[in-house]
């Protein structure tokens, strides 16, 4: 794609403009580090156009804390008291749909997530943000938590212009086939090779 021009023009009945425009689902995926940091570079450009950005983090813990969320909820802030930029909300597990607030079973674990998703399958049908970044989803999804064909078929379907990215390791093959774009983090040299901790700024 040189200079971002496409390969290929499909015949689909479009303008340039209505296929620049599309809904895309993304999926970060990969061993590697860096998908997380990718789709929250992408929210940093979705709040500059002035969309509503809703991140959903399905980590393990509520005090879990990296520094984009703290940079995207000052730019929330900033567009509640200026204007500027696009509203933003971000949600974890540990903050009402938690599987680790407090303890309990697998299947409670379980239960957890699939309420956080049913609530995100609510925001999607609402229409509610321009873009959603589910981290760390594809993990709910192999371990069996949250069902994958009514995960695909959710976003696949989605109404309106909303934009989703999709992070984690191990992501379904329909997740996959279904996405737009497709971006596997794959490691060539770490610090951790030769003993070095992550790192303040880096790795948080």
């Amino acid at each position: 794609m040189p200079q971002g021009k496409p390969a290929v023009v499909p015949e689909d009945g479009l303008t340039t403009r209505q296929r620049r425009n599309r809904p895309l689902l993304l999926v970060h995926t990969g061993p590697m580090k860096g998908k997380s940091t990718a789709a929250f570079g992408l929210a940093l450009r979705g709040w500059n156009q002035g969309w509503s950005i809703g991140v959903f983090q399905f980590v393990k813990s509520a005090k879990w804390k990296v520094g984009e969320e703290n940079a995207l909820r000052a730019l929330g802030r900033l567009h509640e008291t200026t204007g500027e930029g696009g509203p933003v909300e971000w949600h974890k597990m540990g903050e009402g749909w938690s599987w680790a607030r407090k303890q309990g079973t697998e299947e409670d674990h379980a239960a957890a997530a699939r309420e956080g998703w049913a609530e995100i399958a609510r925001r999607i049908a609402e229409q509610r943000h321009t873009l959603y970044v589910l981290d760390e989803f594809t993990y709910p999804l192999k371990w069996g938590w949250v069902d994958v064909d009514e995960v695909v078929s959710t976003l696949r379907d989605r109404p309106g212009h909303q934009h989703v990215v999709v992070t984690g390791r191990d992501a379904p093959a329909a997740l996959v086939d279904a996405a737009d774009l497709v971006v596997e983090m794959t490691k060539v040299k770490h610090p951790m090779d030769n003993g070095q901790k992550g790192q303040r700024g880096i790795e948080w």
